[in-house]
């Protein structure tokens, strides 16, 4: 299951997952960020707690790719909190 977090002004919307187990037992959190273009999507995918970039497909510029890092390594926690909590509760 995926939980929308944001969207830019850019129509960049960014989703994390629920909190997955790895064979290891180690727990970790997918965090994309999607961008609709005419040939489809600009995509970053992060994986946290790693940090670590999955996938990436599109035109994303080093510059907004720096920015999302910065996105997932500042709100980890949060990621990690709202998805135990099944996502972000909006009145």
């Amino acid at each position: 299951m995926t939980y929308e977090f944001a969207k830019y002004p850019d129509e960049t919307l960014v989703v994390f997952s629920d909190i997955r187990k790895k064979k290891n037992g180690e727990e970790y959190i997918r965090v994309s960020f999607e961008r609709p273009t005419e040939q489809g999507f600009d995509t970053v995918i992060f994986e946290l707690p790693s940090y670590e970039i999955v996938e990436q497909d599109g035109h994303y510029s080093d510059e907004e790719i720096q920015e999302f890092r910065e996105t997932v390594e500042k709100g980890a926690h949060l990621f990690f909190k709202y998805a135990r909590q099944g996502g972000l509760k909006f009145a």
